[in-house]
Parts: C-alpha cells; sequence; structure tokens
C-alpha cells in the first residue's frame, strides 16, 4: 500500500502524528493509499514554510509567475487522461466528468497565468496640482484553501491558481476524501517552477487541520468552499483576528419550466442538472418548479428518462451516475428520502440504495412529487441524487418560489418567452443565473459564487478572481516640490479679504 505524505517548504514529508488515514474508492470500497494525518505542528511548520516562500514570490514580477502557471496548465494537459481516471477512483464521478474536472483547472491555469500582464490598478486625477494618484494590487501574505471532495482537482486549482498568481504563498488543505487528486495537482506546479515553500499541503481532518489554519495567526486569509454549518464557524474564527475569509457554501437551486418551454430540452436539462455527478454539485439542480399546463407531460417523460440511468463504476463506459462519496453521505441521502415522506411528498422513482455488482455506495436517482416550498427537501441542501417537483400555477409564482430557499447559488429558467427570461434575470436571488441550459456548467472567464447563505461576498475565478487574494492599496505621489495639504480650505483668506475691504 502505498503511503504519501505532506509537502512543506518543497519537500515530501511525515506528519508529526505518525498516523495515517485511507483513501478509499467509493465505488469499490478498495483502499486506493495511505495519507497523512496531520496535526497543529504540522500547520505551524507549513505556514511558516510558506511564508519564507512569500518573500521569493512575492518579489518575483507577474510575468514570470505567469510563465510557471503555462507550464503547469501544459502538463496538467499532458496528464489530463492519468488525473481523470485518478479522480474517479477517488472521488466516483464518471470518466467524462472526471476529464471536465480536470479542464476546467487547466483552463483556469491560463486564465489566470494570462493575468500575468493584467495586474491592473487605476489612475485617477488628484485635486492637487503636481500630484498624481494610482492604485497597485498587492498580495496578501499566507493564505489557507479549504477544498471539498466533490471537484478534487477543479477547485483546488480555483483557488490556488489565482492565489498564486497574485503573489500569495498558499497552504493547501484539501479534503480527506480526495487528498491523491490534490496531490497529483500540486506535483504537477511544483515540476512547473514554483519556487520551494509557495506551496504547501497538509492532510487530515477538517475538525484538527482545518480548524489549526482558519485559527492560525500567520495566515492571512482563508478560502473555503463547504457546507453552510462550517462557513458560518469560519466566518466567525476569522473575525476574531480580522482575517479576510471567502465562502462558498453550497445551494437548493432551482429549475423554473414554463408551460411554453422545448420540453425536451428542458428534460436533458433537468436531468444532467439534477443527477450528473449523482447530485454532488453546490451547483447542481435540487427542485424543479414546473408550470401546471405541463406538470403531466414533463414528469412522465422525465420519470422515463430517470429510470433508464445506469449507476455503476464511474470507470465503466455504459455508467451514467456513479458512487456518492462515503457511507455518512449515503445515509444522509437516505434521511431525507425518510422525511420527504414523512412530511407527505409523493416518491415518484428511487427512494433506496441501488442495487450494484460493487460493494460501495451507490443510490438511485430519486424523484419526489406533490413537493410544497416549505418542506425540508425543498429547503435543506441534500447533496445527492434527489429533486423535489414543485408545481406552481404561473410565472410570479415561481420566482417566488425559486427566492424561497436560504441559499442562491444558482439557478435556470426554461421559456421561449424573452420578457420572462430577462425578468427571471434581474429577479432571481442568486449569483448564477442560466436561460434554457441547466443550473450547472460555470465557465472559468465568469466569476462564480452566490448570495445569502451561499457566500458572503467574494467570487471565484472570472475578473474577481485576482480580486479575492489581493489588496487595493492607493497611491499619492507629489512632485510640486513643496507641501500641499489636501482638503484645507486655501480660499479662506481671500474671503476675509473682501470682507475687509467691505
Amino acid at each position: 500500500m502505498q503511503e504519501y505524505r505532506m509537502l512543506i517548504g518543497g519537500e515530501w514529508v511525515n506528519s508529526t502524528t505518525t498516523e495515517t488515514f485511507a483513501d478509499i474508492n467509493p465505488a469499490t470500497l478498495e483502499t486506493l493509499a495511505l495519507l497523512q494525518l496531520a496535526g497543529y505542528k504540522d500547520v505551524d511548520r507549513a505556514v511558516e514554510a510558506a511564508w519564507k516562500g512569500f518573500k521569493v514570490w512575492s518579489e518575483t514580477p507577474p510575468p514570470k509567475r505567469a510563465e510557471v502557471l503555462f507550464k503547469a496548465a501544459r502538463l496538467l494537459e499532458e496528464r489530463k487522461e492519468d488525473l481523470a481516471v485518478l479522480m474517479t477512483k477517488e472521488m466516483g464521478k464518471i470518466l467524462p466528468e472526471a476529464r471536465g474536472d480536470v479542464q476546467e483547472a487547466i483552463d483556469i491555469a491560463y486564465y489566470a497565468a494570462g493575468e500575468g500582464r493584467r495586474m491592473f490598478g487605476e489612475t485617477s486625477s488628484s485635486e492637487l496640482r503636481d500630484k498624481f494618484c494610482m492604485t497597485v494590487l498587492r498580495p496578501l501574505g499566507v493564505v489557507g484553501l479549504i477544498t471539498p471532495w466533490n471537484f478534487p482537482v477543479a477547485i483546488p486549482a480555483w483557488k490556488v491558481l489565482p492565489a498564486l498568481m497574485a503573489g500569495n504563498a498558499v497552504v493547501l488543505k484539501p479534503a480527506s476524501d480526495t487528498p491523491l487528486s490534490a496531490i497529483k495537482f500540486v506535483e504537477t506546479l511544483l515540476e512547473a517552477g514554483l519556487p520551494p515553500g509557495t506551496i504547501n499541503l497538509v492532510t487530515g481532518a477538517g475538525s484538527t487541520v482545518g480548524a489549526a489554519l482558519v485559527k492560525h495567526p500567520g495566515v492571512r486569509a482563508i478560502s473555503f468552499t463547504g457546507s453552510l454549518e462550517t462557513g458560518k464557524w469560519i466566518m466567525g474564527e476569522c473575525a476574531k483576528s480580522m482575517k479576510r475569509v471567502s465562502l462558498e457554501l453550497g445551494g437548493k437551486n432551482p429549475v423554473i419550466v414554463m408551460d411554453d418551454a422545448d420540453l425536451e430540452l428542458a428534460l436533458e436539462g433537468v436531468l444532467w442538472g439534477a443527477f450528473g455527478t449523482t447530485g454532488q454539485r453546490c451547483t447542481a439542480t435540487s427542485r424543479l418548479i414546473l408550470h401546471e399546463g405541463v406538470r403531466e407531460e414533463f414528469s412522465s417523460r422525465l420519470l422515463e428518462k430517470t429510470e433508464k440511468l445506469k449507476v455503476g463504476d464511474g470507470l465503466l463506459p455504459e455508467t451514467e451516475v456513479g458512487p456518492v462519496i462515503n457511507r455518512a453521505q449515503l445515509e444522509k441521502i437516505e434521511s431525507y428520502v425518510r422525511i420527504g415522506q414523512e412530511e407527505g411528498a409523493k416518491l415518484l422513482s428511487g427512494g433506496k440504495r441501488a442495487n450494484s455488482e460493487l460493494p460501495g455506495y451507490f443510490f438511485e436517482p430519486t424523484i419526489f412529487t406533490d413537493v410544497k416550498p416549505e418542506m425540508r427537501i425543498a429547503r435543506e441542501e441534500i447533496f445527492g441524487p434527489v429533486l423535489s417537483i414543485i408545481t406552481v400555477s404561473g410565472f410570479e409564482e415561481a420566482l417566488e418560489v425559486a427566492n424561497n430557499t436560504a441559499y442562491g447559488l444558482s439557478s435556470a429558467i426554461y421559456t421561449k418567452d424573452i420578457s420572462k427570461a430577462f425578468r427571471a434575470v434581474e429577479k432571481l436571488e442568486c449569483g448564477i443565473t442560466y436561460i434554457n441550459a441547466p443550473t450547472i456548467g460555470a465557465e472559468v472567464h465568469l466569476p462564480f459564487g452566490g448570495v445569502k447563505g451561499t457566500g458572503n461576498g467574494f467570487r471565484e475565478a472570472g475578473p474577481e478572481a485576482i480580486r479575492e487574494f489581493t489588496e487595493v492599496k492607493a497611491v499619492y505621489i507629489d512632485y510640486s516640490g513643496k507641501l500641499q495639504k489636501a482638503q484645507i480650505d486655501t480660499s479662506a483668506p481671500a474671503v476675509q479679504e473682501r470682507g475687509t475691504e467691505q
């Protein structure tokens, strides 16, 4: 059994705890590798190493930093298939989706590298003569990045690469369910030429390693993707030291299907949005808000397509829905199915563990109908292949139901009415809206994130990516050769003189 080490200061090292944990294939329950179980001392070592790396990296001109990221992008392209196969074994998503995960990392690598010659500030005129004003972007220092298991290469890349491009040093804590993918990603960055200490990786439980990173006085910022409950705790802890924190905390994403929609297009979109990645996306479609005029036809056709989905090992070409990540998640999904039935929703399809030749964590694609907006299955994030159908009588009711949630990440509407489409863009309370497309499918050159319980105002990717990891500094250059006092009323003596003459 291969045992992997942590990366601290450019060296792969064992943890000070001398303990390890297993990385499990969720389809076969095979142990893939053993990983270091880090402790508080290991986080201290990583942060100390990162500050040493920061001194070198922050003084490297951004275009030179970009050269490293461009090389990393090319290496990721060469290793795409190997990384995808590893990801499917480690996380469970089907191989085509795993390839897409790696492609996102490639895309953000190229995008972030392109920012090397676009680290723009602003210039402004001064209120005084012979004075110049501008802003510049400065790195934060050492940043702690805590990433989830559902996109084990893409999300680390979304955080790591802009943070590095901005000149920061990084301590990465990947999810304990998918550490191997993160390790292989980091190995690629090292090969691309990152200086020692610029990136560090510690593995272990969020309750210990993640908490130590959040609380560490040497960490200037935390970027976290995960649950709302954990995000609230992180925000509270970071507030104690005025540490910057950016959060992406999930969603309860609606697709609205109006009575004038292209139903076949909508069917494909709902199917993909609800059951792609086995529903384990923060942008997954978990609520279908269906106009009563198409309810019967659409539900019938959706049921037919859903029951044909092939559940199994993500490495098999015929598989369309892989396993969920672990036993705890499987049991959580089962509990929500019971809750939905107890609340009075009708189980239309699925609702139980899937029969499989493999011993892994497989769950049937599940559809509830007769769901009311106040039900827990319509309000709480399940993070599995469970779709709730809510029937509405019109467009305004659809918007009201869509916004009736604590979250606000992604949304979609299927309609041929351009007026309804643009009104949905205005009225839906979320960070992302798709028109005639599912709730999943974000592109790296647009900002990603949400409102309300989904986030705290920051966005990942797109033009906001660098801003997440930089401070804006205002600069004043006075070349008058004399003391000038901004905001001091220099007209006062003239007023007095006029008063004297009178």
